[in-house]
Formats: structure tokens, C-alpha cells, sequence
């Protein structure tokens, strides 16, 4: 194993004090649970929280997002492994502006498990709560049966236009619509070259031989939809835009986001690449791009592979992901 570590049981909160001594002008953490981190000047009276949270491991998913116009809270976990309902409860109260708070998060089963827990406390505290979970990544279940779908780096967008929606002052029921409105409208699907190496135990997430990629994989070494030889980077993102376009039923003068997305240990180069062949066959498709992202926003530690996520733009979309927004690895201007 060649990590820069300490003891693996205390990577996790070293990494997260390192976080908190670079950036405490944008966020704290509101007790003595270094897993548990809210924006500087949570809570925001009046305003709706949003809490997202999942396992470590993804930086700069999920704690990358907490900040102006976006998550006011997260919890984590250890790597890969969801955060505890006590840690979700604790973030929750801490965001809480008297407006409620939405859960936004990932679609996995610890994690649905140990939010609905937490949200039960809340209750009991008098904190409304209500729930939208990511689920973008097609290759995990077909279309007709998307509320299964697995969440992947899709779910940035939700976090940008429901923190736009909760700083402009909108309702709990209205934060939640946008982000379910977002989620509906984003779809993703990514490749695998090479795993992960766990901290906690220097094993693979996953074994995969040289020369071969796993088409939707998950972001912890979920099994994909097949396996193959490796292909270069126009006839991935050939296949990619397909799936991507038929599954949101894009047509000709559809707007659209893109976002291309490095799994942790993929060049800059390679992910510009994958952009490169994509702006050519959606312009090719009379599908305006509009906002563009490419680089690592969702990660798997080194895993080496890559995502492509299109989210459907409307002019309420557009003006959600154009407000400004501030966090420790996001900013929009």
C-alpha cells in the first residue's frame, strides 16, 4: 500500500481536520464530532438547512459541498461506510434555521437506513424534515425502474440549484421539489480502470486484470453492467452520450450540463478527452451545452476511471446553477 497516512484508523479525521484548519472561514464543526461539519455561520435563521452525507473516500464528495448556496451540513463515515443516525441528527440541529431541513444524499441502503433514523429524531426535536435521494447512474438499474438507480456524481447539480433554492428563501416543500426536479432530469454513467486501495485494510475494492475497463461501476466498486477490453477515449464517450441522451430522451435544441468527472486517479488530460468527444457529438446533435464542469468532483480515492453526467437544462435549471455559490471545492461567481 503506498498512501500518505498516518495511523489508518485516523485517516478520517485527520483529513477532516485538515479541512476545518484550511477553511474556517467557510466551515465549523458544531461539537465535538469531527465528522460532523456545517457552513461557518450555520444555522441560517429563516432558511431551509439541507444535510447531505455517506462514507468517506469521495472527496470531494460529500464534505467538498458544505458551504453558501449549497449543503449547510454533512456527516460522514468511515471509507465507504454511511454516517450513523446520531451523526446525521447532529448535523440536522445544527443547520436547523426554523425553515426545516432536506436530506439530499446518494441512494444507498445504509445510508436511506440511518437518514430515516435521524429524521425520526428530528421530529421528535420539532425539526421538519423531508428527503431526496441522487439516483443518476443508469448503468445500475434501467429506466424503468430509476427510483433504484444508485446516486453518482449527478447529485452535484442537485446540491448546487437546491442550495441556490434554499438561500434565495424558498420553502422546505420548494428546496425539495427543485432537487427532485434536478435529480429527474440528470443522468450518469462511468467506467473503471483500476481500484481503489482501502486504508484500513491495503486490499482492493475490487480486482479488475490490465487492459480491461467495468462499464457503471459504482463509486465503491459496485459491479458494473460488463466488462470488456479497454477502448479508447472517442468510443467511450461515443457509448457514454448515447446511453446519456437516449435515457433523458434529448432532441435537437435540448440545453444541457455537462459534467466529466475523474474517479480519483485519472489524468486531467484523459478527463479533457472525454469532454472533448462529447461537446463534438452533442453539438453534432444540436444539443446546446451551456455550463460545462471537468474535472473530480465525485472521487473513489485512486480509483482510476471517469464519469460523464448531462443534466437537462431549463431556464429555471440554468438560473439555479448560475447563482453564486462558496465551499472549501466548489465556487460559482
Amino acid at each position: 500500500m503506498r498512501k500518505i497516512i498516518n495511523a489508518p484508523e485516523n485517516f478520517v479525521d485527520e483529513f477532516v481536520q485538515g479541512i476545518l484548519l484550511a477553511h474556517p472561514d467557510l466551515v465549523k464543526t458544531p461539537g465535538d464530532d469531527l465528522r460532523v461539519m456545517v457552513r461557518a455561520d450555520a444555522p441560517v435563521v429563516g432558511k431551509v438547512g439541507i444535510v447531505t452525507g455517506g462514507g468517506s473516500g469521495h472527496l470531494p464528495l460529500f464534505k467538498g459541498y458544505v458551504g453558501t448556496g449549497l449543503c449547510s451540513g454533512v456527516a460522514i463515515g468511515n471509507v465507504f461506510s454511511s454516517p450513523s443516525s446520531e451523526q446525521i441528527f447532529q448535523a440536522t440541529k445544527a443547520v436547523d434555521g426554523g425553515a426545516g431541513v432536506l436530506y439530499l444524499y446518494g441512494n444507498y441502503g445504509g445510508d436511506v437506513f440511518n437518514f430515516d433514523l435521524a429524521s425520526d429524531l428530528a421530529d421528535l426535536e420539532g425539526i421538519q424534515t423531508t428527503m431526496v435521494l441522487g439516483r443518476d447512474d443508469v448503468a445500475s438499474q434501467p429506466k424503468d425502474n430509476k427510483h433504484e438507480r444508485r446516486g453518482v456524481a449527478g447529485i452535484i447539480f442537485a446540491y448546487k440549484a437546491a442550495g441556490a433554492a434554499a438561500e434565495r428563501g424558498d420553502s422546505l416543500e420548494q428546496v425539495a421539489t427543485v432537487a427532485e426536479d434536478i435529480v429527474e432530469h440528470t443522468a450518469t454513467i462511468g467506467i473503471g480502470l483500476a481500484p481503489t486501495i482501502l486504508p484500513t485494510t491495503g486490499k482492493p475494492s475490487f480486482e479488475l486484470p490490465d487492459g480491461e475497463m467495468e462499464i457503471g461501476i459504482g463509486i465503491h466498486g459496485e459491479p458494473g453492467s460488463r466488462r470488456g477490453p479497454l477502448e479508447t477515449a472517442d468510443e467511450i464517450a461515443d457509448d457514454f452520450v448515447e446511453a446519456l441522451v437516449a435515457d433523458l430522451a434529448l432532441t435537437r435544441g435540448a440545453q444541457v450540463a455537462v459534467l466529466v468527472n475523474g474517479l480519483g486517479a485519472t489524468p486531467l488530460e484523459e478527463l479533457y478527452l472525454l469532454y472533448r468527444r462529447t461537446h463534438q457529438i452533442l453539438t453534432g446533435r444540436g444539443i446546446e451545452i451551456v455550463k460545462k464542469y471537468v474535472g473530480e468532483y465525485a472521487t473513489s480515492l485512486e480509483m482510476a476511471g471517469a464519469s460523464i453526467s448531462l443534466l437537462e437544462l431549463d431556464d429555471a435549471r440554468l438560473e439555479l446553477l448560475n447563482a453564486p455559490a462558496l465551499s472549501p471545492f466548489f465556487q460559482e461567481r
